[in-house]
């Protein structure tokens, strides 16, 4: 294995050491699909990425996205922190967005300016929506009572990508005793055909934000994300189709990884427009570290 550079990036943080951990690798098309896992394994975030080249390719850069466990074809931390990289040190200029060739799609960053503050756009695909779940089976896989959930709101499976049961809860008590059940999760995980599974609740942490959320994926290896922009996509889209504020455009804040130590805060904006639900997914990136990998 030749030397890689690589980077670690905070997602979805408004300071260092919090938001989602992303490692990223340059120039990376040398590296077998088994080194790649072992890397991401050996880093152990959430997942890790990997540039194939610093050329970019059809209108775009090749990219490549692992869990410890398995790689995916589709992560909205690893898509805005891979674009900051590759803005930063790989173009080197203002541009106001980067392409991702992605294995689900190619995926546009929009780079912009809020309150003063840099923020990075994702527009994911339009959602798919799935079966729904019995509130009583979900209370039990996730320790709950059935009183817990917001029964006003169906259980869902929502994809933009990779496919999240959305929970809808009354309260962050309750939002903070969820706890998967791993052995009934993984008993029925092929019958669920779901990645993961995003619980949230209209009560905050912080008075500025507008939901807490936790995303479980032990699918994948990941007990539970500090900040998860696939799961937050699949969310903004159910807000949308079931009109949780009464409106068919949302603008929110997202508060997630307060429970794990790692406070993340991820913007919503979507919309219905026609047939399909227009979804976007924003953020701040921090640089933490570089390095090289030998």
């Amino acid at each position: 294995m030749t030397e890689h550079l690589f980077y670690i990036v905070d997602v979805f943080a408004e300071r260092k050491y919090a938001g989602n951990q992303l490692a990223v690798f340059r120039n990376a098309g040398d590296l077998t699909d088994d080194e790649m896992q072992q890397i991401a394994r050996e880093m152990n975030f959430s997942e890790t990425t990997f540039i194939l080249s610093d050329a970019p390719h059809d209108g775009g850069y090749d990219v490549r996205i692992f869990t410890p466990v398995a790689e995916v074809p589709f992560a909205g931390h690893p898509t805005l922190g891979t674009a900051y990289i590759i803005r930063r040190e790989i173009v080197g200029e203002d541009i106001t967005q980067v392409n991702l060739n992605l294995k689900l799609k190619q995926i546009p960053v929009a780079f912009g300016q809020e309150a003063g503050r840099s923020i990075l756009w994702m527009k994911q695909k339009s959602p798919d929506f799935g079966d729904t779940t019995d509130p009583a089976s979900m209370a039990e896989l996730l320790g709950l009572a059935v009183e817990q959930i917001d029964t006003r709101f169906p259980i869902q499976a929502v994809s933009t990508g990779l496919w999240f049961a959305i929970v809808p809860l009354k309260d962050l008590e309750a939002v903070k005793q969820a706890r998967v059940n791993r052995d009934r999760y993984f008993a029925e995980s092929r019958q669920r055909n779901e990645d993961g599974i995003l619980v949230f609740c209209p009560e905050t942490y912080d008075p500025r934000d507008n939901l807490n959320v936790r995303v479980f994926v032990p699918l994948y290896g990941i007990e539970e994300d500090p900040a998860t922009g696939s799961g937050n996509g699949c969310l903004a889209g159910y807000l949308v189709k079931h009109r949780y504020w009464g409106d068919t455009r949302i603008d929110a804040r997202v508060e997630q990884g307060y429970e794990i130590d790692r406070p993340s805060l991820i913007r919503l904006r979507a919309g219905q427009q026609q047939d399909a639900i227009d979804v976007h997914v924003g953020g701040n990136v921090v640089m933490v570290a570089k390095g090289q990998w030998l």
